[in-house]
């Protein structure tokens, strides 16, 4: 796998696109230079590879196989069966899983499916709250979970920023869920899955494993990995796993049946097989050496880019990071989370504002940012050059001139400072 594509890089639309939507051909073409001139620093996106693209842009994104492998509901799905059973197999490899669904089409889909299989309307949830880092699946009142289950949140602790698991404990004792669920979208540390189950064995309650940030360090065997704990873990193909944007579905053998059934025909109609192809490659490409040195690079270089904005002024949470997530508060710095995310896309570093737990400050402002290594570490950059991002964050937060960072911005999107190391 190489560190940088072309296909990021250098995309021109085809001769057809050209000719046929030559409208469309110039947004993408603006979106490829977008992306070209500025640095990637959004957790939840990534640089999908070359091998994965091509493969989304097969000839199975025309294939419509409604059903699975076997017992599909249109004939001449001979070729998706076997392209489907390849990714199943890849990825019960990769994970160590005993079963795996590769169809759901995106991470919220999936849990979707997740509580399908396990849950009825009604019943209790115990997830980590939005405020300290929850998704909208854990409890929104706009998603699907806040509106179909009695979901209680669960956060951290105050003085370390650390998730609380004696208040964890506590609440299962009191609310008697019937599944909690572990982990979050921000929470910049490995959640201790041995302990989230023996709470939930204490009050007889299923284990789900909300792993879609942290798929691809499991997958290189950076992270711990949920697997042997929950009884279903819901992934994401795309991140930090490099793959086309998507959902992942493990569990055990004993609730095969139940989670196939939930995702279709219960929550989803027929799969897109040219997604289930590129997630076939993206577990092949996990499953190499090269890959392991990126997820490394990218954990590595998250340190760093924590420790530079630390130095500069901000906060980061719990105090650091063991992933490629990084969270700070910038409230020391005189700026609201809104504020850091405008002033530093207007020079080409793009990041999102987060909730700063136990902050009173508005949603819609927050006092936090997120940024994640994964696209910044497929360009080749390592901790060296994410630590002169934080130094330019810093710089830019704290009133600098933006026209010096804009430009050193530009050479590091191109990867120049990192040639060698490709």
């Amino acid at each position: 796998m190489t560190v940088i594509d072309a296909a990021q890089t250098g995309w021109v639309p085809a001769e057809a696109l050209r000719t046929a939507d030559p409208e469309l051909a110039d947004l993408l073409s603006a979106e490829a230079e977008r992306r070209a001139g500025g640095l990637q620093l959004l957790a939840g996106e990534n640089i999908a590879t070359a091998a994965v693209r091509e493969a989304l842009a097969g000839p199975l994104v025309d294939k419509y196989a409604e059903g699975y492998p076997g017992h599909r509901h249109h004939t001449g799905c001979a070729v998706a069966d076997a392209t489907e059973l390849l990714a199943i197999s890849r990825a019960r490899a990769l994970f160590a899983a005993e079963h795996a669904n590769v169809q759901p089409r995106s991470g919220t889909s999936a849990m979707l499916a997740a509580y399908a299989a396990l849950l009825r309307p009604g019943d209790t949830v115990l997830a980590m709250s939005l405020e300290h880092g929850g998704h909208l699946s854990c409890g929104s009142r706009a998603n699907f979970s806040g509106r179909w289950f009695d979901v209680i949140g669960y956060g951290v602790r105050e003085e370390d920023g650390l998730i609380d698991l004696d208040q964890v404990r506590e609440l299962a004792r009191r609310h008697r869920p019937k599944a909690i669920v572990a982990g979050s979208i921000s929470y910049p540390r490995h959640p201790d899955w041995a302990a989230f189950r023996q709470i939930a064995d204490e009050v007889d309650a299923c284990l789900i494993a909300t792993a879609g940030q942290v798929t691809g360090l499991v997958a290189a065997g950076a992270a711990p990995s949920p697997v042997p704990y929950a009884d279903v873990v819901v992934a994401a193909t795309h991140k930090l796993l490099r793959g086309p944007r998507g959902g992942l579905l493990l569990c055990t053998e004993e609730l095969a049946e139940r989670v196939d059934r939930a995702v279709f025909p219960f929550s989803q109609g027929g799969a897109a097989m040219n997604e289930v192809a590129a997630k076939a490659v993206a577990f092949a490409q996990a499953a190499t050496p090269e890959f392991g040195a990126y997820v490394r690079r990218a954990v590595d270089g998250a340190r760093a880019l924590a420790a530079s904005l630390e130095r500069a002024g901000a906060r980061p949470l719990t105090g650091g990071t063991d992933t490629h997530l990084v969270t700070a508060d910038v409230g020391p710095l005189g700026l609201t989370g809104a504020q850091a995310e405008r002033r530093c896309a207007a020079v080409g570093l793009m990041l999102g504002k987060c909730a700063v737990p136990f902050d009173p400050a508005p949603a819609a402002e927050t006092s936090g940012i997120r940024l994640g290594t994964g696209a910044a570490a497929a360009l080749g950059l390592g901790p060296a050059e994410l630590g002169e991002v934080g130094e330019l964050i810093g710089a830019l937060l704290s009133g600098g001139e933006p026209g010096p960072v804009a430009a050193r911005v530009r050479v590091l999107a191109r990867g120049e400072s990192v040639k060698g190391a490709r």
